[in-house]
């Protein structure tokens, strides 16, 4: 199999997890740069990468990348790729635009042009003056930075976030992906306690529990490019089938969601069932401050209320401050805590050991981690240990 270039796009601060994610899967050749990864892999990766990115948003084929300052050289340099080796005489395919910084600033006349050029390439392989447009679609996007363009094609469809399991939808979601990012920042593992004190519709528990299982983020949804001709039904079918013979069928997890929200919590609960983890994740209602467990060296990861609006930033700041007495009392356990607030630390009286700024949707945030103290490893029954 020939080897293509890939993107797989990300939010910012994401990038290096998205290739850390890569790296695992196999895929080393990369190039990280802002809310990108470029790798190299055959037509069986688009199907893999699909299937098993927790972090990132989409899979791009990247089709070329050129500079261009006029409309001339963005249609000439368009014309020269090989789209027909991508797309099918009966392809559906639309284009998308951005553009940033660049001397070509008109995205809706760049998506024209794009359009323009390709069609003048497809005339001249398949003799055809008209393409019908009603076969598989072929999402291309023209993104120009400072000058650079850079053309793709999406493979993903719905964005990778989409996992199948969410169809019922509470207020102020987090994303999925930003949720496994959250999961992956905090290092925990399928062994110890894991507790969402504010969970919501239950996406930080159940990202949880697909990673604890080892169960594909996208195992049970479909993508743009399982139409294409041109990648073999094969390969999704081999794909899909070395993700269900990998799951974890003997993982014992102890993962917690607890809100004030009774009708959440049955979101929640839903979302868990749509996902195959109901059986590893215990949803309950209870109030933060009454959050307690004599379990040891477990992890809280959240996102608690952010108090948009301004009479409910008192609410969230006293909020904030009762979560510094809650973590005192669980001396073993590690804290990570998503919020845009610029004083949370001082509110919790405690400085984070490390923060991390993430974007949830539009709102800037960081990602505050107060990492406990390690298990202490078991005695030697022997005597002879150190």
């Amino acid at each position: 199999m020939s080897k293509i270039e890939l993107i797989a796009t990300a939010a910012f601060g994401i990038e290096s997890l998205v290739a850390q994610e890569l790296s695992a899967l196999g895929y080393q050749d990369q190039m990280v740069e802002n809310s990108r990864v470029t790798f190299k892999g055959d037509e069986a990766a688009i199907a893999r990468t699909n299937l098993w990115l927790r972090k990132a948003d989409r899979v791009l084929v990247k089709i070329g990348q050129f500079e261009a300052r006029t409309f001339e050289e963005l249609f000439q340099k368009t014309k020269a790729l090989p789209w027909p080796d991508w797309l099918p005489s009966n392809a559906e395919f639309p284009v998308e635009g951005k553009s940033h910084k660049s001397t070509l600033f008109s995205v809706s006349d760049c998506q024209a042009i794009v359009k323009k050029a390709i069609v003048e390439k497809m005339k001249e392989r398949y003799k055809f003056q008209w393409f019908p447009e009603n076969g598989p679609r072929y999402t291309i996007e023209v993104a120009i930075l400072k000058d650079l363009v850079t053309l793709t094609l999406d493979t993903s469809g719905v964005g990778l976030h989409k996992r199948g399991y969410r169809k019922l939808v509470g207020q102020a979601p987090l994303k999925e992906t930003l949720a496994a990012s959250l999961i992956a920042l905090s290092y925990w593992r399928p062994e110890r306690v894991l507790v969402d004190p504010f969970c919501g519709s239950g996406t930080i528990p159940i990202e949880a529990a697909l990673l604890g299982l080892n169960i594909a983020p996208g195992l049970t949804r479909n993508f743009a490019a399982e139409s294409w001709p041109n990648i073999p039904v094969k390969l999704w079918r081999e794909a899909r089938a070395e993700a269900y013979d990998v799951i974890r069928k003997d993982v014992q997890l102890d993962i917690s969601g607890f809100d004030i929200d009774e009708k959440v919590l049955n979101l929640a609960r839903c979302h868990a069932k749509e996902a195959g983890v109901e059986d590893h994740i215990h949803f309950q209602r209870r109030p933060f401050l009454e959050l307690q467990s004599k379990k040891k060296y477990g992890y809280l990861i959240c996102n608690p209320p952010y108090g948009e609006r301004l009479e409910d930033q008192q609410a969230v700041e006293d909020l904030y401050k009762k979560m510094g007495q809650i973590f005192k009392k669980l001396e073993t356990w590690s804290f990570y805590v998503l919020t845009p607030h610029p004083r949370f630390e001082s509110f919790i009286g405690r400085k984070a050991k490390k923060n991390r700024k993430l974007f949830n949707g539009r709102i800037e945030c960081h990602f505050y981690q107060f990492h406990g103290p390690r298990p202490r490893k078991p005695k030697d029954p022997s005597g002879f240990g150190k």
